[in-house]
């Protein structure tokens, strides 16, 4: 198979096969689609199955002199390693070139979060006065209260509420389900923005069961949710840069920090691996020595 066939090919197997979101398949696509350009400049006409290691390793070399960071550079080679993974597993390819495709070292950025009192800063910022502002109060509040990805919010349906038990149903990446705790401020403010707003609009068919609706009737998108968010800190004059994804930082650390069980911080936020949510034990010097010093039998 040519670069356009193979790609085509992997891009319907991360759809049907290993069921990832739009997303991440879009973002696989497109770290292939740069090996195939890069080859396409240095080799002509070689196949997918024609290249080895050296080839990939000069691919690294080239995009690393044009000044891709190392994180971005990692993330390439891990959407080459799938698209080789994919050729074996199709049959076009015996061996996998990227096998010993190693690695840049990537220190591993912690993430922004924004406290308790940062998010009341927020909250209180919203014009309830607006039709849209009890929706953005509740926005904010399950962002927080329960560490939900963009994509995971916007999709949120009405037939996954379970307020009463205080749990919804999170559809994540891969379309895997999870049930996720909700805390009574965010219920609270859910059900005044459903009973008192929500009620009222104009819904257009088939989006009857999303939770959050824009003034048309229709359920919102990414970019809405960032823009009320940048919005929102720019209103309080706020220094740090915060996206939707800080509140999701911001629920996880402030879990671990009061010492909930990582495997259960994991399971909320839907991680396949536990290291991933390693990432959230950043934990200040001083709040780590006062554990030590309480809970070690040699600490005082």
């Amino acid at each position: 198979m040519n670069w356009t066939e193979s790609i085509k090919a992997f891009e319907g197997y991360l759809r049907i096969e290993r069921g990832l979101s739009e997303n991440s398949v879009e973002s696989y696509v497109r770290d292939v689609n740069k090996l195939a350009q890069y080859v396409e400049l240095e080799k002509e006409s070689i196949l997918p199955e024609e290249l080895f290691l050296k080839d990939l390793q000069n691919f690294i070399q080239y995009i690393s002199e044009l000044g891709i960071e190392a994180s971005s550079q990692a993330r390439l080679i891990s959407g080459i390693r799938a698209f080789y993974r994919f050729m074996i597993l199709s049959g076009a390819m015996k061996t996998d070139p990227s096998e010993l495709l190693l690695q840049p070292k990537v220190g591993r950025k912690l993430p922004d979060i924004i406290n308790n009192a940062e998010i009341d800063e927020l909250i209180a910022a919203i014009d309830l006065s607006k039709p849209e502002g009890e929706r953005n109060k509740a926005i904010i509040e399950v962002l927080y209260a329960c560490g939900l990805r963009v994509s995971e919010l916007i999709n949120l349906k009405i037939s996954n509420l379970y307020l009463n038990d205080e749990f919804i149903k999170v559809v994540g990446k891969g379309s895997k389900e999870r049930l996720v705790p909700i805390g009574n401020s965010a219920i609270k403010q859910l059900n005044t923005y459903m009973n008192q707003v929500r009620v009222q609009q104009k819904i257009q068919n088939g989006f009857e069961d999303f939770v959050f609706l824009n003034r048309r009737g229709k359920s919102l998108t990414r970019v809405m949710i960032f823009t009320i968010v940048k919005n929102l800190a720019l209103k309080i004059g706020m220094k740090k840069t915060i996206s939707p994804h800080t509140f999701r930082h911001s629920f996880a650390s402030e879990l671990v920090e009061r010492g909930a069980d990582l495997r259960a911080v994991q399971e909320m936020l839907g991680h396949e691996s536990i290291t991933t949510t390693e990432i959230y034990t950043h934990l200040d010097r001083q709040y780590l020595r006062s554990t030590l010093i309480q809970f070690h039998p040699r600490g005082k």
